[in-house]
């Protein structure tokens, strides 16, 4: 019983980190285009060269 007086204050601080975390993503715009990637990554960025 004695170990819960260091997991419960670690639990808390880890969360914290982690909303902390989220919030600063959310605030730099890391949420603000979720399609663009996934169109960026099947699109071809050079047209195919003409057969020799």
């Amino acid at each position: 019983m004695e170990v819960l007086a260091y997991l419960v204050p670690l639990a808390l601080a880890l969360g914290l980190i982690g909303l902390l975390g989220f919030l600063w993503s959310l605030r730099s715009g890391q949420y603000d285009d979720l399609d663009g990637a996934g169109w960026r990554a099947i699109s071809d960025d050079e047209p195919p060269l003409p057969p020799a």
